[in-house]
């Protein structure tokens, strides 16, 4: 097996450590025809509805916010029941704008959530104005998501407030209830210490921060991965904002970031980095930094994100129809690899970051389905794929399961927080561009992308 880039290298330890507990799961793939009588619309409301139940059905009870992981089974170790995270959380208050905007709840309704969850978020712990990724949901206090993380994760927060500011712009300045809420968010906006983060005026970011072991898990954010809303939340900061020469020199690399090959029939525009051996990366990467950030148009001295993200899709679509490794059910309606659960070689549970490069014949759904504003008649494809073809024993409670191989007739039966929040997210992007809408709509993010040379 080859190492991982060093960005998810902290991401798989946990992940890893929350696995290790857990048996394999066993469960078969079989077809059902019954979703096929549904048009393309109420598809794509029936897996966006789905997919909404994660973040609204299943939340932590105590706290509202997203559960790390769902097990529709029930089967969880006693110390991991209530772990919420804080970038999922992100991603499911926007699902939960979603939900209101559909009609699967009402607006008061969400409003009410949306409140609790904020509340939440006041009292829970956080380094200066940074949240950590893991949070105990009973009481606030830090879940430690590897051993030296233990204190506040900049991307993650930064995953967070993209959706938070989503919030504040939906809401309602002639309701005193919105309005108060819009309030409340922006002061946890305004105390966030981005600048903080570059270890006292360094070109660049730094991931994590630890009360107790300082910098020493040294992670900088260079790019290019999943990382880019940090820089550009970063820069457009009211009270702690970086100096726009990070962006340059620590995420760009002083231009280095900008890649002139090909992979495939597609330009890679962008060099991935760390990437050693993986000169692609996961389908992830095109969604988490543009779940409020509208790529399309989007461009500055380095890239054309639209084209970027698009390619990236296309990629991965290509690389299953050309199925090279010959793993069985790749194919138009069976496509997309990205960090996720995975199957080891001993048939247990495991995680790990797929790509085209990295393909261990696991899909997961989420890679294609939060990919529809790049491919649209691709993702349908996929998405009447994963309906149709492989049944009830894909789709679950909260839409499709994480992962699952038609090659080694496997689906792991859970759900993790990240990935279900992208699919509902992107889709309503793809429809409506109801968060592109309200996050591009916030003056910080127009200054802060002019700061950074972003047209």
């Amino acid at each position: 097996m080859s190492r991982p880039s060093l960005w998810i290298i902290p991401f798989i330890l946990g992940l890893m450590l929350a696995c290790q507990s857990e048996p394999a799961n066993k469960s078969k793939i079989s077809p059902i025809s019954t979703w096929a009588k549904l048009t393309d619309q109420q598809l794509l409301n029936t897996v966006q509805y789905h997919t909404f139940k994660y973040f609204w059905d299943f939340a932590e009870p105590h706290s509202g916010l997203a559960r790390e992981r769902y097990i529709p089974s029930g089967k969880y170790p006693a110390k991991d029941a209530h772990i919420v995270t804080s970038g999922g959380t992100g991603f499911g208050v926007m699902a939960i704008l979603v939900g209101i905007e559909r009609g699967f709840i009402t607006r008061a309704q969400g409003i009410q959530r949306l409140t609790k969850i904020v509340d939440f978020l006041e009292k829970a712990d956080r380094f200066h104005g940074i949240w950590s990724h893991w949070i105990d949901g009973t009481n606030g206090k830090v879940k430690p998501f590897s051993p030296k993380d233990d204190g506040g994760d900049l991307v993650e927060s930064a995953f967070l407030m993209q959706g938070l500011l989503c919030v504040r712009q939906y809401c309602d300045d002639k309701n005193s209830e919105e309005k108060a809420l819009a309030e409340r968010i922006n002061q946890l906006w305004r105390t966030m210490e981005w600048d903080w983060h570059t270890q006292g005026g360094q070109d660049v970011l730094y991931w994590h921060w630890s009360p107790n072991y300082d910098w020493e898990m040294n992670f900088a954010l260079e790019g290019y991965n999943e990382c880019l809303i940090t820089y550009v939340l970063a820069a457009s900061s009211p009270t702690h904002p970086i100096d726009t020469v990070a962006y340059h020199k620590g995420w760009a690399r002083g231009g280095a970031i900008i890649a002139t090959d090909k992979y495939g029939d597609y330009d890679r525009i962008l060099d991935y980095f760390p990437h050693g051996d993986d000169p692609i990366g996961p389908l992830f990467w095109s969604h988490y930094s543009y779940l409020g950030l509208n790529p399309k148009g989007l461009t500055d001295q380095y890239a054309d994100y639209w084209k970027l993200n698009q390619n990236l899709a296309l990629i991965h679509y290509q690389h299953a129809l050309d199925n090279p490794n010959d793993y069985q059910g790749y194919g138009a309606d069976t496509w997309g690899l990205t960090a996720s659960y995975s199957r080891n070689e001993d048939g247990s549970v495991g995680y790990a970051a797929h790509s085209p490069t990295q393909d261990k014949g696991i899909i997961s759904p989420t890679a294609a389905l939060s990919s529809f504003p790049y491919t649209p008649e691709k993702s349908m494809q996929a998405l009447r794929g994963f309906y149709e073809k492989y049944g009830d024993q894909l789709i679950g409670p909260a839409g499709p399961y994480d992962a699952f191989s038609p090659h080694y007739d496997w689906v792991v039966e859970r759900y993790l927080a990240i990935d279900q929040g992208p699919i509902i997210v992107m889709i309503e992007n793809h429809r409506s561009g109801l968060l592109w809408d309200l996050f591009m709509t916030c003056p910080e993010i127009v200054s802060g992308l002019g700061k950074l040379g972003f047209k």
